[in-house]
């Protein structure tokens, strides 16, 4: 598996991606019915650089990685990884998650932190907690789950 910085080529495969990510509403705090247009410009926006996981010639993920905050948390970084569900338990989201750590690492970044991690995505909870990210913070029936109603949000964070 190749992961390479995405170009505007990849857009429409990035789309493919996330938009059924977006639909569910499980995972992400984005509007459910978002256009192409907002979601691509969200996924793409300027404080963020975009990577895509590739195997024979199919882009099966895609992740950003971006600074947390400026000024002062600026040595703290962020990311968010989406993957293809026919690509599901194929490893590509554990092979984003170690290029991010190992880029951001490059980047000068001393720490990653996820600022809302939905409870019930137990299979991300559990990758980056296989990881080395400990949850440092709960937000108790921070997202409203469409199937599971009000769960928790937590926050994880790692040294880098």
């Amino acid at each position: 598996m190749l992961i390479r910085p995405a170009t505007p080529d990849d857009a429409a495969a990035i789309w493919a991606i996330i938009a059924p990510v977006i639909r569910a509403g499980e995972t992400y705090t984005l509007d459910r019915d978002m256009s192409e247009c907002d979601a691509l410009g969200y996924w793409f926006g300027a404080d963020k650089e975009v990577f895509v996981a590739e195997d024979d010639g199919g882009v099966l993920g895609t992740y950003y990685l971006r600074a947390n905050q400026a000024g002062g948390g600026r040595h703290v970084c962020n990311a968010g990884y989406m993957t293809a569900a026919a690509a599901t338990g194929r490893g590509v989201a554990r092979t984003m998650a170690l290029h991010s750590i190992d880029h951001a690492q490059s980047r000068g970044f001393r720490a990653m932190q996820f600022n809302f991690v939905v409870s019930s995505n137990v299979r991300a909870v559990g990758l980056w907690q296989s990881l080395g990210f400990d949850i440092v913070g709960r937000l108790p029936g921070a997202f409203d789950h469409p199937a599971e109603g009000f769960v928790d949000a937590l926050v994880m964070y790692r040294t880098l």
